[in-house]
């Protein structure tokens, strides 16, 4: 009988490590599925999250994923999206950015849900007699999270591809300007060149000039005497 429960012991702490493992590979695979540009996903936290929820969060998730406890291969690139997620939700300016996307959100949102209402008179009219509490109760929904969540992606992918996109007219006017300035200087130092190749040789055609000079009065003076005769 000790035997057996001993047995049963050992085979449900090797279960539960299984499970434990199980657990930890699957955490891994979420958080590098997660959309890269919004931290949130990343800890799984709401867009109201506080400072000090960020902090517990990333604490309990990043002991689940490190590579000293997490045997999936990529735990490391997981262990680092979630420590950049943190960085990112802990700077004022960084957080900012991306509630200041939120609240874009949730205006393109409500403007929709406006529309809509126009179209549903019930909806309409409820929502007139709650005096604001049917769309508050609304927007705490999960329909509604989903929609912010999908409409957060949108705003911020649309952000990125402007930034990266104003990013290369920057380096191909720096490349542009960079060029132009090898140019003139190359231009600069041939013209250096050619000057000083000039200088150099001035002596020498000073020379060659005045012994043309010579020969061409000697030529002269032969001429006349030629006519003389």
């Amino acid at each position: 009988m000790g035997s057996s429960e001993a047995d049963d012991d050992q085979l449900l702490k090797s279960f539960r490590a299984e499970v434990s493992e199980a657990e930890r590979d699957n955490e891994v695979v979420r958080i590098l599925g997660c959309f890269k540009l919004n931290p949130f996903e990343h800890l799984k936290l709401s867009f109201d999250s506080s400072v000090d929820e960020v902090k517990k969060q990333y604490r309990k998730l990043s002991l689940l994923v490190h590579p000293d406890k997490c045997k999936h291969p990529q735990a490391q690139e997981a262990f680092g999206a979630l420590a950049k997620a943190q960085q990112l939700l802990l700077d004022p300016q960084e957080r900012g950015y991306i509630l200041d996307q939120v609240t874009s959100a949730k205006e393109e949102l409500r403007a929709k849900r406006k529309k809509e209402l126009r179209k549903d008179s019930a909806s309409k009219i409820k929502s007139q007699v709650d005096e604001g509490k049917y769309e508050e109760q609304f927007e705490r929904s999960d329909e509604f999270q989903k929609q912010l969540i999908i409409k957060v992606r949108e705003i911020l992918t649309d952000k990125e591809w402007r930034r990266r996109k104003m990013q290369m007219r920057i380096s191909e006017e720096e490349g542009r300007l960079k060029k132009d300035e090898e140019e003139t200087k190359e231009m600069w130092k041939r013209k250096r060149e050619h000057e000083e190749k000039w200088e150099e040789t001035r002596d020498q055609r000073h020379g060659k000039e005045s012994s043309n000079l010579q020969g061409s009065r000697l030529k002269t003076r032969t001429n006349l005497m030629f006519r003389g005769q």
